[in-house]
């Protein structure tokens, strides 16, 4: 009987997974009168998905202590749905939903792999929705953030300093420093700031003197990731300013020397550090190193390659052969225990984030809060594509976590952070939307507004 329950949970948790997906699709591309339905839908899937991954884990281990630990992930996922929709009712539900979906999905695979790690990761998911409660009334009651951006700037790099001085070399980067037993990442909560540097650098003067300057500070902080050897983040910070240089002006050639100057420095990467062309090497040929510098990506073509459409079935694999796969190679663990199906429905996922981040940006009036929400989503994608790309040898390996669902503290509690600040910014928008004779979305009107001044923007870039 265990068996028949095990392997048939493995084609009803992708079908849940696809039913959910293609929700998520419905409401991006018009689907917004049935909101509410659609809402309630992916509600039950997130708790049926939750249930039966726990179930499959309880069976196959015999451990009860899964019992338990499936009960607090449900506490968490119950507080946030319903905290969250009770304080700030114009929330916006997809990214909320779709934030309790990855996180309880990295919660599951982290619990299969490492137990101990799970519940350190509960903790600091549990605490992280705690703090982050607090964002959206606090930035509808701020008014100072945009008069303090050289304190972001200032503040970001020394943060991103300490890693010089107490940073733990982990595979050849300086990436994090410990106090008190307790493990930082300082490079994941300096996105939130350097963001919010470009915002306020960029809202409101865009000249060339100006985005010269913002060059330089945001050359410093990259500079900085670059000599404490975390490549991966200096490489999501080089991207969110290009992005947002590119969205503050319009202006193609800002774009263009980005591309050549990332090209630039990942030649003169090449040749500087050691690690950087071992994992080309790897990502070039890795079968001809597979006992060396190849094992990590070969080990993870394999689990991906292994788990077919439907998965393996949760503890039914091997993912622990892959080094670091609870940070760097999650994804291609649960392409290997829960199938490639629901590995491509967690990308979609993901993506339909984005999108309803770049919605989100398209209608909000104030320049300093559209430049935030362009930035999060940038960083944000731009961040799953390493992870994914790097797991699946797309792009060489960088070493940065899959947000939501890796193993690391600093990493899922700055992404949520992120998430409730779109939060934040998205309930101000319905709020102006009210004002400007719309009902929980911005007026026709109010968007050709935006649409005028962007244009006029750049126009004055131009000339």
């Amino acid at each position: 009987m265990r068996e028949y329950v095990t392997e048939l949970s493995k084609y009803f948790i992708n079908v849940c997974m696809i039913v959910y997906t293609l929700n998520c699709l419905l409401l991006l591309t018009g689907g917004r009168s049935n909101i509410r339905s659609i809402n309630i839908v992916q509600k039950i899937l997130i708790f049926l998905v939750q249930l039966m991954c726990f179930t499959d884990l309880v069976l196959v281990s015999g451990d009860v202590q899964y019992v338990f630990f499936y009960a607090f992930v449900q506490i968490f996922l119950i507080a946030a749905m319903v905290m969250v929709s009770l304080i700030y009712e114009r929330a916006n539900q997809l990214l909320l939903n779709n934030m309790c979906m990855l996180a309880g999905t990295g919660l599951c695979m982290i619990s299969r792999l490492s137990f101990n790690k799970a519940v350190k990761q509960y903790i600091i998911i549990l605490l992280s929705l705690i703090i982050s409660l607090f964002i959206p009334y606090l930035l509808s009651r701020i008014h100072f953030l945009k008069k303090i951006t050289w304190l972001y700037a200032a503040v970001g790099i020394g943060l991103l300093s300490i890693v010089l001085v107490l940073g733990e070399t982990s595979y050849g980067a300086k990436i994090s420093f410990s106090l008190g037993g307790i493990s930082f990442q300082p490079s994941e909560f300096v996105k939130i700031l350097f963001i919010f540097f470009l915002a306020g650098a960029l809202w409101e003067k865009y000249s060339f003197a100006r985005v010269a300057l913002t060059a330089v500070i945001a050359g410093i902080h990259v500079i900085v990731l670059v000599v404490s050897t975390d490549l991966g983040s200096a490489v999501i910070f080089f991207a969110g300013y290009v992005f947002v240089v590119f969205t503050a002006t319009r202006n193609y050639l800002y774009l263009l020397c980005g591309a050549v100057g990332g090209s630039g420095a990942a030649c003169v990467a090449y040749r500087l550090f050691g690690h950087v062309r071992t994992r080309v090497l790897a990502w070039r040929n890795p079968w001809n190193y597979i006992d060396d510098q190849g094992y990590q990506i070969t080990q993870s073509l394999f689990a991906i390659g292994s788990g077919s459409w439907f998965g393996m079935g949760l503890l039914k694999g091997n993912p622990k052969a892959i080094p670091k796969v609870d940070a760097d190679f999650i994804f291609s663990s649960i392409c290997e225990e829960l199938g490639v199906i629901f590995g491509i429905c967690l990308i979609l996922i993901m993506l339909s984030c984005f999108v309803m981040m770049m919605q989100t940006a398209i209608q909000i009036r104030d320049r300093f809060y559209q430049l935030i929400v362009y930035g999060i989503g940038i960083m944000y994608i731009f961040q799953i594509f390493l992870t994914v790309g790097g797991g699946v040898k797309f792009i060489p390996l960088t070493g940065v976590t899959l947000p939501f669902i890796s193993y690391g503290g600093s990493s899922v509690m700055t992404t949520m952070l992120m998430f409730f600040i779109i939060q934040g910014i998205y309930i101000r928008l319905q709020q102006e939307g009210d004002r400007h004779g719309g009902r929980g979305k911005a007026a026709p009107k109010y968007v050709e507004e935006v649409r005028s001044e962007q244009s006029d923007r750049t126009e004055q870039t131009k000339r």
